[in-house]
């Protein structure tokens, strides 16, 4: 009868493998918890990171589209058939002003687009084009995106009619006009690059100095021209001092892939389509400013 007492005690072999389960699985689960735990404060905590910050909200916004919106922005080799308003506005300008990032206008909110309008389509469009900085935010030329000019006329258009305006749907070349200027100064860089280039070296590294004044003065002026979301300011001996002891090459890293710093936030190319050497030559220019 004791021995019968004894073996009633003993726990079965299939129990004692289920316990050795439950424990395993929860030590699994622990050690995940605690490691998807530290990879978010080293890539969310940090001191570099601001979730308040332009490009923070930008790509946020970006995740959070849905993901049938993505077949719009695939062309054929050829380019494709214009897009239209919608299409332009869906593929690049949705992802500030869907929400109204970054001090974006936020689509149809017509309180916000009250006061654009009542600037006139021509203010908007040259805006939209060429870039803007306003009070709450930096408008990128096009958007940052390689949208032909009359593209982004239509989604302008398309915007601020949700917003209240009457524009007229834009012709095809209509926004042609706003852009002559920007055309016409372009077109004078090149004609004196042009004999230029069957000059010396030097006159060539002059060239290239031209080109970068020129992007500076298109796109980068918009956030270094006063410094803002912690750009260094053109000129700003101080600011940039710790910047060009880095060296060139990472200043070019920084200016072509983009960046995010402690103070802000540098998009690829400042959010324009130049080439990789116009670029190169508006750092250059920037650089010997900061000198």
């Amino acid at each position: 009868m004791g021995d019968n007492a004894s073996d009633s005690y003993q726990v079965p072999e299939i129990v004692k493998n289920r316990q050795l389960a439950v424990v395993s699985g929860l030590t699994f689960a622990v050690l995940v918890g605690a490691l998807g735990t530290a990879l978010y404060f080293a890539k969310y905590a940090g001191s570099g990171y601001n979730m308040n910050s332009p490009a923070a909200q930008m790509a946020a916004n970006r995740r959070l589209q849905k993901v049938g919106d993505v077949s719009l922005q695939i062309t054929d080799a050829g380019g494709g058939a214009p897009k239209t308003g919608e299409e332009a506005y869906k593929a690049v300008c949705a992802a500030c002003h869907g929400t109204g990032a970054a001090g974006a206008p936020k689509f149809g909110d017509a309180a916000e687009w009250g006061p654009r309008i009542a600037q006139g389509e021509s203010v908007l469009l040259k805006h939209a084009l060429e870039g803007f900085k306003g009070s709450k935010g930096v408008m990128p030329p096009k958007g940052g995106s390689s949208l032909s000019d009359d593209e982004v006329h239509r989604a302008m258009v398309y915007m601020a009619n949700a917003g209240g305006a009457k524009f007229a749907e834009p012709k095809a070349g209509a926004a042609a006009g706003a852009a002559s200027g920007a055309a016409s100064a372009a077109g004078g860089a090149s004609a004196a690059a042009a004999p230029a280039a069957s000059g010396a070296a030097g006159t060539t590294t002059a060239a290239a100095g031209n080109a970068g004044e020129a992007l500076f003065k298109q796109t980068c002026q918009a956030c270094h021209g006063a410094g803002v979301a912690g750009a260094p300011k053109f000129g700003d001996k101080a600011a940039w001092a710790p910047r060009i002891a880095q060296g060139e090459d990472t200043l070019f890293k920084h200016a072509i892939g983009g960046f995010q710093g402690k103070s802000g936030v540098m998009p690829p190319k400042g959010g324009s389509p130049a080439s990789d050497d116009d670029v190169k030559a508006a750092v250059r220019y920037m650089v010997a400013a900061g000198k």
